[in-house]
């Protein structure tokens, strides 16, 4: 969709005024066009679509509107809609005020990171309370189905993950574990980068353009992939949160490995498939992983283990404050409040 198709594209939609400000927000890798519109002093996001995806953005909305009757802190959704002429569609949502959690965290005290992971665990869990439609596959098949299909894909393209043998004898060992996973609701792309920050508090989560029904402990993957390279101390808070200050159970553990070493062998296809320009630092983050893992001799990270262990019990009060504080220096260490 080139400017002057957008220009039209946007100025017909229903819901915006004529003299609404609209800028353009160029950030992602999804297909759509992101604009923010400024009108009658609020803001609010409209994303275009081709029309072809109208049935999986109804879907994207209207599970919008279960969060929103959750209480989850996200975008709520306002209208949605067809631009027949211009063989598009369109929604709109409020908009959430602040900054990307990826930029802002470093600039935090490690106590603030560990505070903010821990608000979007409890977030995490909420929207895990979602239950898939009636009659979908079992996770178990369509995962497994999904991971022969990169796997083949990742035969083809040549690409070579060092120690990348090992990973799949660990991948094909644990496979079984999925066979009693549950289906509920994935943002699917849950990390510090669709985070909102703002007064060194959690704002909302964005971007659900990728969800999907199956195992929640999937949802973690993108801990180890890309929130690890940002702030341990929100990665940490994160897991803590989500099992509501409780150190998490080996199956946790067991299926996280699992789904980490599978989206390693996704993501060299994935990088070499669509973004080819940054197949080497795709690569880079895969062989960090593996040394995380010690090359999957252990199923928990060794971020996770260095740190967890200082942190202990870290529940938030009702101020959302931690009993005890993280240093700058990556220690806990026990503070009034």
């Amino acid at each position: 969709m080139d400017g002057s198709v957008a220009e039209k594209t946007l100025r017909s939609i229903p819901f915006l005024h004529t003299g609404a400000t609209i800028i353009p927000i160029n950030k992602g890798y999804s297909g759509d066009h992101k604009y923010r519109v400024m009108q009658n002093g609020s803001s609010y996001l409209l994303r275009i679509f081709d029309g072809g995806l109208y049935r999986n953005k109804q879907t994207e909305f209207e599970v919008l509107k279960t969060m929103e009757a959750y209480g989850v802190k996200c975008s709520r959704p306002l209208e949605i809609g067809r631009l027949p002429d211009a063989g598009l569609g369109y929604y709109v949502l409020t908009y959430i005020e602040g900054a990307d959690a990826e930029d802002q965290l470093p600039l935090y005290s490690a106590e603030d990171q560990y505070r903010i992971g821990y608000g979007a665990g409890n977030e995490l869990r909420i929207i895990h309370q979602c239950k898939a439609p009636p009659g979908m596959s079992s996770w178990a098949e369509r995962k497994t189905a999904k991971h022969r299909r990169y796997m083949e894909e990742y035969d083809r393209l040549g690409q070579r993950i060092r120690g990348g043998d090992k990973v799949m004898e660990f991948i094909e060992s644990r496979l079984p574990l999925m066979k009693e996973s549950a289906n509920l609701l994935q943002h699917d792309d849950f990390h510090t980068g669709n985070l909102i920050v703002q007064d060194r508090r959690l704002a909302g989560i964005i971007d659900f353009n990728r969800l999907d029904f199956g195992d929640p402990v999937h949802e973690f993957i993108k801990v180890g992939l890309f929130s690890s390279e940002v702030s341990h101390p929100f990665c940490i808070g994160q897991i803590k949160g989500y099992h509501q200050g409780q150190e998490p159970d080996e199956m946790f553990w067991q299926l996280y490995s699992l789904y980490m070493a599978m989206a390693l062998i996704s993501s060299v296809v994935w990088s070499i498939k669509f973004v080819p320009e940054e197949t080497d630092g795709m690569m880079a983050r895969i062989h960090r992983v593996m040394e995380d893992h010690a090359g999957f001799g252990s199923v928990r990270p060794k971020w996770y283990i260095e740190l967890s262990a200082a942190a202990g019990d870290q529940r938030p009060d009702r101020q959302g404050r931690s009993a005890q504080g993280m240093g700058h220096d990556g220690a806990f260490r026990t503070r009034r409040v």
